[in-house]
């Protein structure tokens, strides 16, 4: 009941990750993404636990690879879980645990890859990549939008989605992009409207953290 997906922009070295599903909530549990290292997508019988860990095997100079392996090999629940790993030099990572349950689908392309489960067609993975893959030129946000409203084109869930995310790292110890829509019947939309609006502010929120005596308008965010 979940589709998702991990991506690099390779121009500008974000990492980000995004997702959508039928629950609420999606982006408190599923995505990670951390500035340098890479992005984690964990989902099915979610452990929100593992992200973090991958991230942390990534740091210390795993490969997307090897931290698969790691995260598979540290949870006895493994599985039950289905996860998609991207790090910082575009190598990508996916599992599904044979518990995951309905129609479930992995892809790995160029600097992304994408998973789901409990979905229409095992195809939206590979679906999802095309879609990602077919404009570099884009901001990763955008792509990696674009690539969330391609599975829902190409069938989606069985349900109407009802939450969606997108987490995208840069430079920064915090997150450049941090968009989370919750209970909307069309979050997917939601997601895109909110990134076209916080679009032109992602850079100066950067600006006001790290130089503020460079920053602009308004004085007090």
């Amino acid at each position: 009941m979940t589709f998702s997906l991990v991506g690099r922009c390779a121009r500008t070295g974000m990492l980000g990750a995004a997702v959508t599903t039928s629950s609420i909530a999606v982006g408190s549990r599923c995505p990670h993404a951390r500035a340098g290292v890479g992005a984690v997508l964990t989902q099915h019988r979610t452990d929100p636990r593992l992200g973090p860990l991958a991230l942390d095997l990534m740091g210390r100079g795993f490969t997307a690879g090897q931290a698969m392996q790691g995260i598979v090999a540290a949870t006895p629940h493994r599985d039950w879980r289905q996860l998609a790993i991207i790090d910082a030099a575009g190598r990508t990572a996916t599992y599904s645990g044979n518990n995951v349950r309905g129609e479930k689908g992995e892809a790995q392309g160029r600097d992304c890859a994408a998973i789901a489960n409990i979905v229409r067609s095992a195809e939206i993975p590979r679906i999802m990549v095309a879609r990602f893959e077919a404009a570099p030129e884009l901001p990763l946000a955008r792509r990696m939008i674009d690539a969330l409203e391609a599975g829902e084109a190409a069938g989606g869930e069985f349900q109407p989605v009802v939450s969606a995310a997108l987490i995208i790292a840069h430079e920064e110890s915090f997150a450049y992009v941090d968009l989370r829509v919750d209970d909307h019947p069309e979050p997917i939309k939601e997601l895109s409207r909110l990134w076209e609006a916080y679009a032109p502010e992602a850079d100066p929120y950067v600006v006001r953290a790290v130089d503020p005596d460079r920053a602009t308008r308004p004085p007090n965010l």
